[in-house]
């Protein structure tokens, strides 16, 4: 995993002899949550030329992608891609407009130039390398495991688990990652999140694996009936679960991929994307 990327902060729970989550810069906690950190504190961008950039940057957006992208009761865009795509652009004193548009739509702007930077939970891989250019990340969502309280444990290992049944959505990289490295353990396939779930609230499972922010939202939510809760983890292997969320750009528009960095990384050191992220994420996810 990249320096850039060290600052995956996990001060909520042992780290798995698996996890390959990166020791953190520097932890940043508000009450019981864990914010996580992407930026290296040794790291200092240089402070970008603006009248490099267009007069305004043109942001685009989805609204189906809750906590980061959706409406809200007035109808306007809001989230925590909203709030970051808002906040760069105070930072670098910059106009900016923030366009609504379907997921599908979203690369075929920034190709045609229609849109300049796209702030959709764009996944960096090696496949949409290929076609744009991407901003530092700024979330990624770890794979975790939960538990019944009554069945709570310190430490999630292959040698813990061995003799637990886990539960986990048959096909995703989750069920991949469970196969590779915890072999010796009963791995049982569900065609859902849902069905995995409430597999575990019944007793029918020992743990459930899967993606970190959709499990942290259940467990806080009425469905769970507070039953559950984090154990172990995070794991935030790259070649299972990608590596992340980043801004995407054109492909060679260094210009602006350079001024998102570093707004970016001034967002991170002034506390602006630790408030933004206790705003949408006031449960913990790391």
């Amino acid at each position: 995993m990249c320096g850039l990327c060290a600052a995956l902060l996990v001060v909520m729970a042992p780290r798995s002899a698996h996890s390959q989550a990166q020791t953190p810069a520097a932890p940043a906690l508000s009450g019981q949550v864990a914010v996580p950190g992407f930026w290296d504190p040794k790291r200092r961008p240089e402070r970008p030329d603006v009248t490099r950039l267009p007069t305004q940057i043109r942001f685009v957006t989805t609204d189906d992608f809750p906590p980061f992208s959706f409406r809200d009761a007035e109808g306007q865009p809001t989230g925590l891609n909203v709030d970051i795509a808002r906040a760069i652009c105070t930072e670098l004193a910059i106009s900016c407009t923030m366009e609504v548009k379907p997921f599908a739509e979203i690369m075929t702007m920034l190709a045609k130039d229609q849109a300049d930077a796209a702030i959709a939970g764009i996944a960096i891989t090696q496949g949409s390398r290929e076609t744009l250019d991407f901003s530092d990340r700024y979330f990624r969502s770890p794979a975790r495991f939960i538990a019944r309280r009554t069945g709570l444990m310190d430490e999630v290992t292959p040698q813990t688990v061995a003799a637990k049944t886990v539960g986990v959505v048959g096909g995703t990289a989750h069920e991949a990652y469970l196969r590779d490295f915890f072999a010796e353990t009963a791995i049982r396939a569900y065609p859902n999140a849902e069905v995995a779930r409430e597999a575990l609230r019944r007793g029918e499972v020992d743990l459930v694996f899967g993606d970190g922010v959709q499990l942290a939202f259940w467990l806080n939510g009425a469905g769970s009936a507070n039953c559950c809760a984090f154990v172990g983890g995070p794991f935030t292997e790259t070649r299972y679960f990608g590596e992340g969320m980043g801004i995407a750009v054109k492909r060679g528009n260094d210009a602006l991929r350079q001024s998102l960095n570093y707004a970016l990384a001034q967002l991170w050191e002034k506390g602006v994307y630790t408030d933004l992220y206790l705003r949408w994420f006031p449960i913990s996810v790391y």
